[in-house]
Formats: C-alpha cells, structure tokens, sequence
C-alpha cells in the first residue's frame, strides 16, 4: 500500500513544472509581442518624422528657389534701368550656394537646427527682397518723374528751338528786305551824244546818226534811300551794242564783274561818295571807233545789281 502512495507528488511535481514553463514561456512571448509592439510604434514615428522632414526640405527648397527667381526679377529691373546690380547678383549667388546645400540633405537628414538655420537665412533674405522692391519702386517714380521732366525740357527745348529759327528766318528775311531796300535806284536817265567838234546834242526820242557820234553821254540821279549807308559805291555802266556785246576796253576803264555769279564786263566805272541828297553822276564816254547802228543799251549797276537801264538808238 505504502508503494502505490509515493509517485503521486512526483506527477504534482512535474505538472507545476510544465506549467511554470509554461507561464515563462507566456511571460516571454508577452514581452517580445510588447517589444515587438514598441519597435513598431517606434519605427512609425521615424516614418512620419522622416516625412515631416522631407516635407520641411521640399518646403525650403521651394522657398529658396522663389527667393532666388524673384531676385532675378530684381536684377533684371535694375539691368533695365541701367544701374548696376553687383548686391543683387551677390544676393542670388548666396542663395544658389544653399539651394545646393539643401538638395545634398538625404531623407531624413534635414536636421532641427538646420531647418531653423535656412529659416532663419530665408527670412533675412525676403526682408531684403522686399526692401530692394521698395528701393526700386523709388527708383521707377524717380525715373518716371525724370522723364517726364526731360520730355518736358525737350518739348521746351524744341519750341525754343523753334523760336530761334523763326526769329533766325524772320532776322535773314529782314536781312534781305533790308539789302534789297539799301540798293540805290537812278533817276531822270538822259543820253546825249557829242559830236568830233564837241557839240553836245539830246533828243526826247534818243534818237541819233551814228556817224556825228563821238562820245556817248549817260547823266542820271541816284534816288533817295533812307536805307542804304552813306558811303562810297561803286558804279558800273555797261554800253551794250545791238549784237547784244558790252564795249571793253581796258585802257578806258573797262574790267569785269559778277553779276548774279556769272562774270560780265563793264564799260566804264566811277566812285562817288552816296550822301543821300539825290545826287547827279556821269558818265563821259568815247568809244575810239565808229559806232554800230541799231539799238544800244545803257545798264547801270552797284553792288552787282542793276539800278537803272535805258536805250538809245543810231542810225
């Protein structure tokens, strides 16, 4: 009887064991399903801070390259203007110079303190931005301001100009007028001829025989002319044959002068002193020869300019 008793504790034994394994095992499992858990949570966490990051560096990244185009935008107004832009083109080196900096960042890289030291920069570069539009909305007035003020001297420029020129024509007309209206006029024309026994003969109809003609005797007035300066003038007289030829003798006074640009020969010439009272001149002259019958004519010229004309004829 005391034999069948004894392997009763040994069974309650072994099934505590089994069980106490059992509970270990449990106790273990539970662990590691919490570990397991833990790890889980904790590898969530990285995802999302991972992806908070690289959202914070795609963020930054689009903010500098939205600084840098408007920078450009700057330099390109500035350039417009004609001003330098060095600052500027510093400015946009700088923030190429951290656009490469933060695309060089891998995922998950971009660091607390990163992100707040690009922030930081970032926001001391749009308060430069907005501070250079300022500047150059100042500057865009002021060349608008400008001009409009040199438009404006332009326009006064240009009617003065204008001014001058009218005055300049209007001065070059009176000019004219005036050297027009200084040019002598004869008067009282007469023809005489002189004859070899130096018997002087007129005739209302200047009417003549040729061969009674020795000298030919032109006497005329010079008119009144308030305008022209009292001064001495030199008178031309050209005796002009029926084959329209002017007589041209050097060794009786005769040369040549411009009329009108073209060179023409005179007959005989005289200097009086005009002293504006109407006075007589004459001319005296003897050809050395027979004269041709038919018309001649008489021109009178100061100043390459006629002042009088009239004919005679001669049979």
């Amino acid at each position: 009887m005391e034999q069948d008793q004894n392997p009763e504790p040994k069974n309650n034994n072994r099934v505590l064991l089994i069980v106490a394994l059992i509970l270990v095992l449990l106790g273990i499992n539970g662990v590691l399903f919490y570990m397991n858990q833990q790890k889980g949570k904790q590898n969530e966490q990285l995802v999302a801070d991972i992806k908070v990051k690289d959202t914070k560096l795609e963020e930054q990244i689009k903010q500098y390259e939205t600084l840098k185009a408007d920078f450009e935008r700057q330099s390109q107004e500035v350039q417009g203007m004609g001003l330098a832009n060095d600052s500027l083109e510093a400015k946009i080196a700088s923030i190429n110079a951290d656009l490469l900096k933060l695309r060089s960042f891998k995922a998950g890289s971009f660091s607390i303190g990163e992100q707040r030291r690009f922030r930081d920069r970032a926001a001391n570069f749009e308060v430069q931005l907005r501070k250079k539009d300022e500047e150059i909305a100042q500057l865009k007035q002021d060349n608008e301001a400008l001009y409009t003020e040199t438009t404006t001297l332009k326009e006064r420029q240009n009617r003065l100009s204008d001014t001058i020129t009218t005055v300049v024509r209007s001065n070059r007309e009176l000019a004219e007028k005036v050297t027009i209206a200084s040019h002598l006029q004869t008067e009282n024309i007469r023809i005489n001829v002189v004859n070899s026994r130096n018997k002087e003969k007129d005739d209302d109809d200047n009417e003549f025989k040729a061969k009674r003609v020795e000298k030919v005797k032109i006497t005329f007035n010079l008119a009144r002319n308030d305008v022209s300066p009292k001064e001495t003038k030199q008178i031309m007289m050209r005796l002009i044959e029926p084959d329209g030829a002017a007589l041209y003798n050097l060794s009786t006074g005769g040369g040549t002068f411009m009329i009108d640009g073209s060179e023409a020969f005179y007959t005989a010439k005289q200097d009086i002193v005009y002293d504006n009272s109407r006075q007589p001149v004459q001319f005296l002259y003897a050809k050395g020869a027979a004269y041709k019958t038919g018309l001649h004519t008489v021109e009178l010229y100061e100043g390459g300019v006629m002042i009088g004309k009239t004919t005679f004829t001669l049979k």
